[in-house]
């Protein structure tokens, strides 16, 4: 041998100024014109699909409310007969038990007059 080891020997050739011993190779993989419109056109389907949940969610939720509404309206028109009636059934007792009915005296039927 030429007093060269074969390991020197390769390390040799790299020896030389701002040279590196290893090289990168930078791979990039970009989808084509196709695989965008496909893509894109799914991200749509998505969140039209997104919107369409959310547009039926509100309407389920504004059934549920206008149900509710109706249910308090004739609730409250219930309570309020109610009231009318109580009112009414409590002046008859009202009336019966006041110290005026109890003054009034009872009269007893007369013959009719004729004339």
């Amino acid at each position: 041998m030429n007093g060269r080891s074969p390991v020197r020997a390769s390390r040799a050739r790299f020896n030389g100024r701002s040279q590196n011993t290893v090289s990168f190779r930078t791979q990039t993989r970009a989808f084509g014109p196709v695989s965008n419109t496909i893509i894109l056109i799914v991200l749509a389907c998505l969140l039209g699909l997104l919107y369409l949940t959310q547009v039926t969610k509100a309407n389920a939720y504004g059934y549920q409310i206008n149900d509710l509404k109706d249910h308090k309206s004739a609730l409250k028109l219930e309570n309020e007969n109610l009231k009318v009636a109580a009112a009414r059934l409590q002046s008859l007792d009202r009336v019966q038990n006041s110290a005026q009915a109890k003054a009034l005296v009872a009269t007893t039927p007369s013959d009719t007059v004729a004339n």
